[in-house]
């Protein structure tokens, strides 16, 4: 896709800046933009989405929330011996690995929590978070900035606390930013953020990215229904390393990981097979995973047959240029005026928002529907809500210097929408650890 040297750029900040997923994003990124590799697995670099307005890769900027303090450098280099990355390519981007790593600002809860000394609230944490959105920013003089979160997974919140991933998605939400939500932690989907999601005007996608497994199932399970085979169990195994094991370790966060695994078969079978899906955590395979799965099913005359799948992937190479494709395709959903949950790219997730089909094929249709609307002018921003940008950011400054705003122009985003204001009481904040070591 050509690039136009004169378009505003977009910034790209990541949730779990430094974990294997973003190093993958940023060093991708900067590959392609050089020509030193094709852009394989972007669907947004496929003719269907030629001329639909996307920001182009070389007008990304990046960078991110961690907890965790490895320089991108490092973790690139860690990437490449570990065979994720092309050897030789750490060094290659080196330029622009330190740019986003000193971009990268520290994230929280901090492991330990208040033992550790941290002992900032819910509040406390999403105040500073949107501050160090707005100021990224601005001092790049962004046109807006699209929030992904690629953090490790989370365990389901118990109670009313917000846990880590829902203090980022708040912060998305007040610096008036396009979210996405990469993986199966809660994020915008607690009941204490419904109400500022809802009154934020911006566009959001997720849940929990579709890789490897669960792309198959999107795949296998309607084919069977649509050759009127019945399945009568289907179990699965996952095989994984790298932060992600450790973290799926946790049967909670197993848990949460399954769920949008088991809602593909039951929406593309219209039944729920027998059978269930284990997670093992195994440090050796480090960044590769291994998702096998056995389907027993009966053909014609009840004849009883197996299909066996065996998939061996990457998870950082398969989900960076998905990464990407969202955050461009959030961006110009953004510029259009679109607005809600974006329910045309449940075709990169497990567990999409807003009402999708689980069939990998409709969904793909869906999201070509989605490329025609993004080709269309855009209905114009009203007077005193313009994106950011050179003036834009200077106009967000003056009304948050009058009112205590958003920011991106979105005043009414940063008030009663928020956690704890307008009769709703401000969660304590989840000592959950957000690790950068996603998937």
């Amino acid at each position: 896709m050509s690039a136009s040297v004169s378009r505003p750029r977009v910034g790209v900040w990541l949730i779990g800046a430094r974990g294997s997923v973003a190093t993958t994003v940023v060093a991708g990124c900067a590959a392609v933009t050089a020509g030193l590799h094709p852009p394989t697995g972007m669907v947004t670099e496929t003719p269907p989405f030629a001329d639909c307005g996307l920001p182009p890769l070389s007008s990304l900027v990046f960078g991110g929330h961690d907890v965790v303090d490895c320089p991108l450098p490092k973790r690139a280099e860690a990437l490449a011996a570990g065979g994720v990355l092309p050897p030789g390519l750490p060094a290659a981007v080196a330029a622009e690995l330190a740019a986003a790593d000193r971009e990268i600002r520290p994230g929280g809860p901090v492991p330990g929590g208040a033992a550790a000394g941290d002992t900032r609230d819910a509040e406390d944490l999403i105040t500073v978070f949107t501050s160090d959105i707005r100021d990224f920013v601005r001092r790049h003089g962004l046109q807006r900035a699209v929030v992904v979160n690629v953090a490790s997974t989370e365990p389901a919140p118990a109670g009313e606390e917000l846990p880590a991933s829902s203090l980022y998605a708040a912060a998305a939400l007040r610096a008036g930013c396009p979210y996405a939500n990469f993986t199966p932690s809660t994020g915008l989907h607690h009941p204490a953020l419904a109400a500022a999601t809802a009154a934020s005007g911006l566009p959001y996608a997720g849940r929990d990215g579709k890789t490897g497994q669960t792309l198959l199932r999107s795949v296998l399970g309607p084919m069977f229904a649509q050759r009127a085979l019945t399945v009568r169990a289907w179990s699965g195994t996952n095989l994984l390393g790298g932060g992600d094991g450790a973290a799926l370790a946790d049967p909670a966060a197993a848990a949460a990981k399954n769920a949008g695994k088991e809602r593909v078969l039951a929406d593309t079978l219209g039944t729920v097979p027998e059978g269930e899906v284990h997670i093992d955590d195994v440090p050796a395979l480090g960044d590769w995973k291994t998702a096998w799965d056995h389907i027993a099913f009966d053909g014609f005359l009840g004849t009883r047959m197996i299909l066996q799948t065996i998939w061996q992937g990457c998870d950082s190479a398969l989900a960076a240029p998905l990464v990407l494709d969202l955050a461009r395709l959030l961006a110009r959903a953004h510029e259009q005026g679109l607005a809600g949950p974006l329910a045309e790219l449940a075709f990169y997730f497990k567990d999409p928002v807003g009402t999708a089909p689980s069939s990998l094929g409709e969904q793909y249709t869906a999201l070509l529907d989605l490329a025609e609307r993004l080709r269309g002018e855009g209905r114009p921003q009203p007077p005193g809500t313009e994106p950011f940008g050179a003036s834009g950011a200077e106009a967000a400054g003056a009304t948050e210097e009058r009112s205590g705003g958003a920011g991106a122009g979105r005043r009414h985003a940063a008030t009663a929408e928020r956690p704890g204001a307008a009769g709703a009481q401000t969660p304590r904040a989840a000592r959950a650890e957000s690790s950068g070591e996603r998937r």
